[in-house]
């Protein structure tokens, strides 16, 4: 197994949320994914097929998007369940016309005809474009992840994804770290580490880029609930047991202590980290040495690339 980055990720956490994660997009998510739809303007190719990594969670709004950014070509959304993901799509598309914020032509004639959507996984080396919002940065092994959409990917395809970075919740951290607390999350892992595993993976012109978002919210209340809304605390060093009442409520008034800003009017604020990856899977090099050994599927691919030159 490679070197699990980012470090505090607690096995056992990871997957109880992936049981229990709600079968909802966050509204930071969709966000995210908006932005992320806008990069697609400086790419040209146009996929025949491509795969949505974690839709349900990643975008279900986007996921209409790209349906009618790409109505030719055949959607993968694996290890989707059918039911929920065909539910979301359908609820999005009864109103989709209204304050179309996407730009895009009627969304709902879009749906008068089923979309070509395919619940399983792609054959390995077919897609073109592989779309992962918001899913690495909670990964147990995001190297063999890498690994797992690079083997899916054809020759010239491109990965998009986008996660958070560590300055994800750092005023949260601050104040974590005043009132000696356990951590409120692990850790995120910075843009250049992603870009070095991207190479390692073999992607080829890896792009980095980052924004932080700062959010700032009324009440308490509301803050706990977008956090609750986006994931949980997955370090492994966090409180093992039950919190009460009690404990809500300190936590309540240390968050309007520590979190209020002056300059927003008192609202309490948050920061976000968001990372922007984008990168191409080449055509395959082989390393010469005494005895070298080819794939049949690596020989096919370097053969066609000699006859389009």
């Amino acid at each position: 197994m490679s070197t699990q980055r980012p470090p505090t990720i607690s096995p056992s956490a990871a997957a109880h949320w992936q049981r229990i994660a709600p079968a909802a997009t966050p509204w930071l998510h969709e966000e995210v994914a908006s932005r992320m739809i806008d990069r697609l303007q400086w790419i040209n190719l146009q996929p025949k097929s491509w795969t949505h990594w974690g839709a349900v969670r990643g975008g279900q709004q986007a996921h209409v998007a790209l349906l009618g950014k790409y109505p030719k070509s055949v959607c993968f959304m694996p290890l989707a369940d059918e039911f929920i993901a065909d539910e979301a799509i359908k609820n999005i598309a009864k109103n989709a016309d209204e304050g179309n914020k996407w730009k895009l032509p009627s969304l709902s004639n879009l749906f008068k005809k089923k979309p070509k959507v395919n619940y399983s996984s792609p054959v390995d080396g077919t897609v073109d474009m592989l779309w992962a919002n918001m899913h690495l940065h909670n990964a147990l092994d995001p190297q063999i992840l890498i690994a797992h959409w690079h083997k899916a990917l054809a020759t010239d395809g491109f990965l998009m994804f986008s996660c958070l970075g560590p300055d994800t919740l750092r005023e949260l951290r601050g104040m974590y770290e005043q009132l000696g607390l356990p951590m409120p999350s692990h850790q995120f892992t910075d843009m250049h580490d992603w870009g070095d595993m991207l190479v390692q993976a073999g992607f080829a012109e890896p792009v980095m880029d980052m924004e932080r978002i700062v959010l700032t919210y009324e009440t308490p209340k509301k803050l706990l609930q977008d956090l609750r809304e986006l994931g949980r605390n997955l370090h492994p060093d966090r409180f093992p047991a039950l919190r009460g009442k009690a404990w809500k409520t300190k936590l309540e008034g240390a968050l309007v202590e520590h979190l209020a800003d002056p300059a927003e009017g008192g609202r309490l604020k948050l920061t976000f980290e968001v990372i922007y990856g984008h990168a191409m899977k080449p055509k395959p090099r082989v390393k010469l040495s005494e005895h070298s050994a080819v794939s049949l599927q690596d020989m096919r691919e370097m053969l066609q690339g000699s006859r389009g030159r």
